[in-house]
């Protein structure tokens, strides 16, 4: 076996997308005589600056030899968008069973998905391992191309994605795509494919809306359920078709951490936490929250207006409540993807009504207790008194418009509390 990982061929301005770099890389594999065992995308950090939206990475599961795998991969870099010169693409071509790379190199994986890697980091570590590379710019892409090599032994939860592409002419135009036909294949499919649509939003999430080649990406649990949605799916031709085994939706990317004080810049956290201020509304419609962690250490959690209605689940929250949270750490704010409700706060203390009357009691002044003006009852001090909540104990999460590629959906289940899923 062969393992082909490439990185950062495309441009946030001008398109292009590494999936489809590595889609047509797997027709010339076979036009050289290779067999393609699989196709791997794998996103790694979101936190990343250097990123273009989804920071996806790919690898090639070829029977080529490297040698021919090499050429064939150097050759096929002349379809990154490399006139943009944020866009530094690389190669890592390594020999062996994708299963049986180095530790080190699969360690490099996991932390690519949740940490920071320099390009020195990935050169070193690929000419350690034996691998053969190729770039052009900085090369930056080494690093995503060498966690992509080292991805199918550092993970064990994947998912799947069938990739539309469109027809050559037709990049960088609007896309011709039967709405209903969407929403009604999303149905049909659904749990087994999920993030297809948003019903909140009304919107086809599969469906870009940048200029890159792809048409629709139809994920999900199961091969044939997302390839059979792809195919169901009414608009303009399709010019080719691709399937990927992916990290998608299994929250690859969150780290546990014990407290506030162990978490950092630029990664995803996983931390349970208790609410001490009310939610507050800001310009823009954001909501922030002030949360309190085990160690004493607090930490602003916000849910940003493109999170849409999952902000009306944190103006939910009350002082008190114990949470789960995760989320990115960014500019000193856990930038919210999912929470559970480990315990509400369901009462709160308020005047005493009077028996006689039902009236609220008021206040006899300093330490002398409550006191009906009409009924002459009196009473100690306050008491507690029931609460309404809109929330109850489980999981919440950002709708489908919002989601991030690696974070994982409540429908795909695994969750150690209920779950209340986003559609």
């Amino acid at each position: 076996m062969t393992v082909i990982g490439l990185d950062d061929t495309d441009s946030r301005e001008r398109g292009m997308c590494t999936t489809y770099v590595a889609a047509t890389l797997a027709q010339r594999v076979r036009a050289a005589g290779g067999t393609v065992e699989r196709r791997v995308l794998v996103r790694l950090n979101p936190g990343v600056e250097h990123k273009t939206r989804g920071n996806a990475a790919l690898a090639v599961h070829t029977d080529l030899d490297p040698a021919s795998a090499l050429d064939l991969a150097r050759e096929h870099l002349d379809l990154a968008e490399t006139a943009d010169p944020r866009t530094n693409p690389g190669v890592v071509v390594a020999p062996g069973d994708p299963e049986a790379v180095p530790a080190a190199v699969a360690d490099f994986s996991r932390a690519a998905v949740r940490d920071y890697h320099d390009i020195d980091d990935a050169v070193d570590l690929a000419a350690e391992a034996g691998y053969r590379t190729a770039h052009a710019g900085n090369g930056r892409g080494r690093i995503g191309a060498l966690a992509a090599v080292g991805a199918w032994r550092a993970f064990d939860d994947w998912t799947y994605e069938c990739i539309s592409y469109r027809e050559r002419d037709r990049w960088g135009t609007e896309r011709d795509v039967d709405r209903e036909s969407v929403f009604a294949a999303a149905e049909r499919a659904y749990p087994a494919v999920w993030d297809t649509v948003d019903h909140g939003e009304g919107y086809p999430v599969c469906v870009p809306r940048t200029p890159c080649p792809i048409l629709h990406g139809i994920r999900g649990d199961d091969p044939e359920n997302v390839r059979s949605v792809a195919e169901s799916i009414d608009g303009e031709p399709v010019a080719s078709r691709a399937l990927f085994v992916t990290n998608q939706g299994t929250d690859a990317h969150l780290q546990s951490a014990d407290g506030f004080g162990a978490v950092s810049e630029g990664r995803a956290f996983r931390v349970d936490a208790e609410v001490v201020g009310p939610p507050e509304t800001r310009e823009g419609g954001h909501v922030f929250c002030e949360l309190r962690s085990s160690d004493g250490e607090r930490l602003e959690a916000a849910a940003f207006e493109p999170t849409k209605r999952f902000r009306d689940r944190v103006r939910a929250l009350r002082a008190g409540d114990r949470l789960t949270v995760c989320g990115e750490v960014s500019d000193g704010t856990l930038k919210l993807e999912k929470f559970a409700v480990r315990e509400l706060v369901t009462t709160e203390r308020a005047n005493p009504d009077c028996p006689e009357c039902g009236r609220s009691m008021s206040s006899a002044g300093a330490g002398q207790g409550y006191r009906c003006r009409d009924c002459g009852t009196s009473a100690d001090g306050k008491v507690d008194v029931p609460v309404e909540r809109a929330l109850e104990e489980g999981w919440y999460e950002v709708p489908p418009c919002a989601r991030r590629h690696v974070a994982k959906p409540l429908v795909r289940g695994g969750f150690d509390a209920p779950t209340h899923p986003e559609r």
